[in-house]
């Protein structure tokens, strides 16, 4: 009988562990803030009066789409993954799931993701969760192989979803929405130019084409952190200015924006890997606190 139990143990670890690697493929880690961008976009159009359930609708549809999204990049980046170092141990470079499996996968998420945002919620919803899709994986990820451009691309996918949430509670695009489309579009420039500086070498290794490979000493790449930085700053005011927030929000978007501002500054300085993780890790606090600000001050 003890074969059989530590058969079934095994078994058991082996499924459990195929789990745990689909779940990575879908990088529920920015999903997360997908989700997050989606809601304050949906909260904001609704002006703070909406149907809970129509909003975990568009929250579910959201998951999908963004989760599949994910895994058909790691489908098309599996061998320029199997290259570099940070990505090499992701689940199909390592050769733990096969191709074929995760692009299915990956199909099944985002299409069932988009349908059932058209079909439940709105076509408008559902058509700029589709167009986040199709600028994502067809226009970014290749884009990253061939120029320096590839950021400005993905961030314009990349701040999609509060538009999205914006039009599955309206069921039409506000000004409100490019407020944070625009907030989301700039915080990206930061953030990401921050990962490129710190994983340069690997970035190289697996051919991408970031502004950080060819820029040494990170002159450059500091200045475009700086400028993207300094406009986002500035607008991140304007949806107070526009009166679709309170105090709270200002007073909140002042103290996480000297926070950046500084971070900013003492990478500019000295363009250490130590002070470019700083940086990224504030951008990381940044946003999030930046939205349940908008959140909190629209709700209450």
């Amino acid at each position: 009988m003890k074969p059989r139990v530590e058969a079934g143990t095994a078994d058991a670890a082996l499924s459990w562990a195929r789990l745990m690697d689909y779940l990575a493929l879908t990088k529920p880690k920015i999903t997360i803030f997908v989700v997050l961008s989606t809601t304050v976009g949906f909260v904001l159009g609704a002006a703070g009066v909406f149907e809970s359930a129509r909003l975990l609708h568009t929250l579910l549809a959201t998951v999908l789409v963004a989760s599949g999204s994910a895994v058909l990049n790691q489908f098309l980046e599996r061998k320029t993954d199997a290259r570099m170092e940070r990505t090499a141990s992701r689940p199909l470079p390592a050769g733990r799931l096969y191709t074929e499996e995760a692009y299915l996968f990956g199909l099944l998420l985002s299409g069932t993701g988009i349908l059932y945002m058209g079909l439940q919620i709105n076509w408008l919803a559902g058509f700029l969760a589709g167009l986040t899709t199709v600028i994502y994986l067809f226009m970014y990820t290749p884009l990253k192989r061939i120029s320096t451009h590839n950021t400005f691309v993905g961030a314009v996918a990349g701040a999609l979803p509060p538009m999205g949430g914006w039009a599955a509670a309206q069921g039409e695009i506000g000004g409100g929405a490019w407020l944070l489309f625009g907030i989301l579009f700039l915080w990206q420039f930061p953030h990401f130019y921050s990962i490129a500086w710190i994983y340069r070498d690997d970035y190289a290794s697996g051919g991408f084409k970031m502004i950080s490979i060819d820029d040494p000493a990170g002159r450059r790449t500091a200045r475009q952190i700086g400028l993207y930085s300094a406009i986002l700053l500035a607008f991140s005011f304007l949806p107070w200015l526009a009166e679709l927030t309170g105090l709270l929000y200002a007073a909140v978007a002042a103290a996480v924006g000297i926070c950046l501002a500084y971070s900013v500054v003492v990478f500019s300085r000295t363009r250490s890997e130590k002070n470019a993780r700083r940086l990224l890790r504030t951008t990381l606090v940044y946003l999030p606190l930046l939205w349940f600000a908008l959140l909190f001050d629209t709700l209450l």
